[in-house]
């Protein structure tokens, strides 16, 4: 039996560390495009000076962002160490990419009600969570139905930013719609379930733990998409989430109808939240707190403190 390709085991390992595909696919991405910049030679005759090359032509010719350079760079450092097996010594000497210093863009509490006066259905109950519990996007779409307590109006989120978990706040006015919501998806589940269907993704090879939770309700997506896909791993035909890129630009183009005359996009709705909590009185190690990050200065950042 032939070996494996190269990328092959690239994705083979991610899937055994349990990455997400956005992520399999991003390193795959970078690694592909290393071995092109070196004229396909194989990453084993590589070392520092390949990598060092390579990511300040990235910073350098090709101007990407800095968290984009980093990115490369840790998809490099994955396919040495976890993949081949090659440790690699320091390189202090990369050009890095220079990240801009700029103030964020924060809506006032009037804009935020233009906005969602605009927005109706799922994309209203979706964009106030990202306002009135502070989630990045993402958090907002990977929502199960297992993470929302109405008892205590508290939201928790699994896999954030840095694998790391948190609460946050419920609101209580977007309850009864989101209650609401929530019949309506059930039964597109109890559908899914009489067809056949009704298996939803499940994180870190719980399926294989637990057979039977991929069909609970559970375990279900607050937000699924409004059909059935082929799943890229696994080939089975689930409901996935909604897709970040049509709530994008859903909140674009309510921004525009609302006219507002700034660049406002999902993640300002999480700055504003957590600008308009200090307004209120709240401390900023709470903010911090709800907001998930490890470091105050990045919340004084997001405030404008």
């Amino acid at each position: 039996m032939p070996a494996p390709k190269l990328l092959d085991n690239v994705r083979n390992v991610a899937r055994l560390k349990h990455f997400s595909l956005r992520t399999e696919r991003s390193y795959v991405y970078w690694i592909r495009r290393f071995i092109l910049f070196h004229d396909k030679r194989h990453p084993r005759d590589m070392a520092e000076p390949e990598i060092r090359d390579f990511l300040s032509h990235l910073a350098s010719h090709d101007n990407v962002a800095a968290p984009t350079q980093n990115q490369a760079l840790s998809a490099l450092l994955f396919l040495y160490r976890d993949v081949l097996g090659i440790r690699l010594r320091y390189m202090d000497d990369i050009e890095r990419a220079k990240r801009p210093t700029r103030v964020p863009t924060v809506l006032t509490r009037s804009e935020v009600l233009a906005l969602l006066g605009k927005l109706t259905g799922t994309f209203y109950i979706m964009t106030s969570l990202l306002y009135g519990s502070g989630l990045r996007l993402m958090e907002c779409l990977r929502l199960r139905v297992k993470d929302l307590d109405f008892h205590y109006n508290q939201i928790t989120i699994r896999d954030g930013k840095g694998n790391k978990d948190r609460v946050t706040m419920l609101p209580a006015p977007l309850k009864p719609a989101l209650e609401l919501h929530l019949k309506r998806v059930k039964l597109l589940h109890e559908e899914d379930l009489s067809g056949g269907f009704g298996e939803v993704f499940l994180p870190h090879a719980l399926d294989r733990k637990y057979p039977n939770a991929s069909r609970e309700w559970a375990w279900q997506y607050v937000f699924p998409a409004g059909k059935r896909s082929i799943d890229p791993r696994s080939g089975k035909q689930r409901r996935h989430h909604v897709s970040e890129s049509v709530l994008r630009r859903v909140v674009k183009d309510a921004v525009s109808r609302a006219g507002i005359a700034k660049p406002a996009s999902c993640h300002t709705l999480r700055h504003s939240f957590a600008t308009h909590l200090l307004e209120d009185g709240y401390d900023i190690r709470t903010v911090q707190e709800l907001l998930g990050h490890k470091d105050v200065s990045t919340t004084m950042i997001y405030t404008h403190v």
